[in-house]
């Protein structure tokens, strides 16, 4: 059993929850995609798939990636709630193309430092904060040119 399946386990026994094969299903979909996904394309993959889970199943297995620590729910702007692995991942922060919704994701050691030295400066204790910057992105800029 993955740490991952370990952790899923924890929390659905400790919320008096089933145990399914569906649930870790979608669990080894999600982690072997390793990309902001919407509950729908997720379906989608595992249907291609041979899996029958459905979509509602889904949603519900991911709100329970969420509420575990698994997983994240990301809102980039176009109105699609993406799910993203945040359990045992180095933190980074993304760069989302407004035409083609493409998103980068981005370590800079440097805009970190500079967070610490402002929430330093202000007495202020960070816990977590999301970078995410909005444009467009080289294919885009190329074809508009």
């Amino acid at each position: 059993m993955t740490k991952e399946e370990d952790i899923l386990k924890k929390h659905i026994s400790k919320h008096r929850l089933k145990v399914t094969k569906e649930r870790y299903a979608v669990l080894k979909a999600f982690m072997a995609l390793e990309r902001h996904i919407t509950a729908e394309e997720l379906y989608r993959h595992m249907k291609d798939k041979g899996a029958s889970v459905g979509l509602a199943t889904i949603y519900r297995t991911l709100n329970l990636f969420c509420e575990s620590g698994l997983a994240e729910q990301r809102q980039f702007g176009d109105g699609q709630a993406r799910y993203e692995l945040t359990y045992n991942v180095n933190h980074h922060d993304h760069l989302i193309c407004r035409q083609c919704n493409k998103i980068i994701e981005f370590e800079n050691r440097e805009i970190e430092k500079l967070q610490e030295e402002v929430a330093k400066k202000h007495h202020f204790k960070i816990f977590s904060h999301r970078l995410e910057l909005y444009g467009t992105c080289a294919t885009c800029t190329k074809n508009n040119k």
